[in-house]
C-alpha cells in the first residue's frame, strides 16, 4: 500500500467516525526539512562548530586541492 492509498483509507475511516480527515501526504514536508536543518545547526553550535557555511568551505578546500581556480 502506497502513501496515497493509505491516505484514502484513513480519510474514509475518519469520515465513518465523524472525525476530521488527516492531512494529505507531503503537506508538512518543507516544515519537517526546516526543523531537521535547524536541529542540525543547533547541535553544531552546542558542539562549538560553525553553524553555517561548512559545505562551501569544504567545496573550496576540495577545489583548491584539485588545482581549480576559485573565484
Amino acid at each position: 500500500m502506497n502513501a496515497l492509498q493509505q491516505h484514502l483509507f484513513d480519510s474514509y475511516r475518519a469520515a465513518q467516525h465523524g472525525e476530521p480527515a488527516p492531512p494529505a501526504p507531503g503537506t508538512h514536508d518543507v516544515a519537517t526539512l526546516r526543523a531537521v536543518r535547524d536541529q542540525h545547526r543547533f547541535e553544531s553550535v552546542i558542539a562549538g562548530r560553525p553553524a553555517r557555511g561548512r559545505w562551501r568551505l569544504l567545496l573550496v578546500r576540495a577545489f583548491r586541492r584539485a588545482g581549480a581556480p576559485v573565484h
